[in-house]
C-alpha cells in the first residue's frame, strides 16, 4: 500500500459529464491506499482462505428479480463483446452478453481460464465480494472523495492522471480502447482486455492502474450530482447520497442500489465513454458484476 498524507483538491469537472459537477473544494485526511487494483492471484489467496463464493457464482432467485425471463436463473455474469459490425453508442445490450458460467475463474466466459491473468486485475466482482475481501483483508474500500484524491496523483485540476493530454507524444498512459468503440480496437496499448497491473507508468502519488484497466467501486452511494459545500468552507471528506436515492429512475420496478465506480475500463474510447479520468464516475447496481470492473482497498489512520 501507498500513504497518501491527505489535504485538498478541487473535487469534480465542468468539461465532460454533466454528473462530475459541481466543482467543490474538498480535503481528506491521510489514507493508505492499494498501490494497484487487487490481482487475480490476491483474489484467489482470499478465497483460499476463506471460501468466499462470489455473487457471479450464485444463481439468482427469481423472487428477487420480478419478471425475469425463463432460464435465466443460472449463475453467470455480463462478458463484453465486441461487435462484427460498426453499431451504434446508444444501446449497450448490443456488446454486453450474460454468460452463463462466467465468474473471477473464468473472465471471458465458461471455457476460459486465469492462466497468464494472475497479475491482471480481478473482475465479475459485484460490490459485496469487494467489501467482503477487504474485511478480510482488515482495509475497507475509499470513498469517492479518496479515490479521486489519490487518482489525481497531487495534480490539480488536470483532466487526466498524468495531465491534460491523453497520449502525450503518442505515449500510452493507461488501458483504454483505441479506435471505434464497440467493433475496432487498434491496440495501440497492445491490449484487447485487461492489461497486468503496473503495465503504465504509476502517478504522482506511486499508485498504478488509477485510471482505465478496470473500473473500481467506492463505497459511496450514487446520487446523480454531487452536493455542492458552502462557498465559504471546504467540505471534509463527502459522501454520496442514501441507498433509497441511489435507485435508477429508469428502472422504477427494480429496488437495487447502485454505487459509484471510478476510474473508467480498457472499454473507455474516444468515442464513447471519455471515463478515463480523475473526476470522472459511474453507477452500478451492487448486486452487478462485469468483465471490466474490479476494486482497491484502503486503510484509514
Amino acid at each position: 500500500m501507498r500513504w497518501i498524507a491527505g489535504g485538498e483538491f478541487t473535487m469534480g469537472s465542468l468539461a465532460f459529464y454533466p454528473e462530475e459537477a459541481p466543482l467543490a473544494r474538498v480535503k481528506v485526511a491521510g489514507f493508505w491506499i492499494d498501490e494497484t487494483p487487487v490481482t487475480n492471484r490476491q483474489f484467489a489467496a482470499f478465497v483460499a482462505a476463506t471460501g468466499h463464493v462470489t455473487v457471479a457464482e450464485i444463481a439468482p432467485d427469481p423472487k428477487d428479480y420480478p419478471g425475469m425471463l425463463p432460464g435465466m436463473d443460472r449463475a453467470g455474469s455480463l462478458v463484453f463483446r465486441k461487435s462484427a459490425v460498426p453499431v451504434g453508442t446508444d444501446d449497450p445490450s448490443r456488446w454486453w452478453e450474460f454468460s452463463f458460467g462466467a465468474d473471477w475463474r473464468h473472465p471471458h466466459g465458461p471455457d476460459s481460464s486465469l492462466d497468464g491473468l494472475e497479475d491482471h486485475p480481478v473482475v465479475h466482482i459485484a460490490w459485496s465480494d469487494a467489501a467482503a475481501y477487504a474485511r478480510w483483508a482488515g482495509k475497507d474500500l475509499p470513498t469517492e472523495a479518496e479515490w479521486e484524491f489519490a487518482a489525481r496523483g497531487g495534480l490539480e485540476g488536470k483532466d487526466y492522471a498524468w495531465g491534460d493530454e491523453l497520449a502525450p507524444g503518442g505515449a500510452m498512459m493507461a488501458n483504454y480502447w483505441q479506435g471505434l468503440f464497440p467493433f475496432a480496437n487498434t491496440l495501440a496499448d497492445g491490449w484487447e482486455r485487461t492489461s497486468p497491473v503496473r503495465t503504465y507508468p504509476a502517478n504522482g502519488y506511486g499508485l498504478y492502474d488509477m485510471i482505465a484497466n478496470v473500473w473500481e467501486w467506492t463505497q459511496d452511494w450514487w446520487q446523480e450530482n454531487r452536493k455542492k459545500g458552502s462557498d465559504c468552507c471546504v467540505v471534509a471528506n463527502p459522501r454520496g447520497g442514501k441507498l433509497k436515492e441511489s435507485f435508477d429512475p429508469a428502472q422504477p420496478q427494480v429496488r437495487i442500489g447502485r454505487k459509484v465506480i471510478k476510474g473508467g475500463s480498457h472499454l473507455c474510447a474516444e468515442n464513447y465513454c471519455q471515463r478515463y479520468r480523475p473526476a470522472a464516475r459511474h453507477p452500478e447496481m451492487i448486486d452487478t458484476s462485469t468483465s471490466h470492473i474490479g476494486f482497491r482497498c484502503v486503510k484509514r489512520g
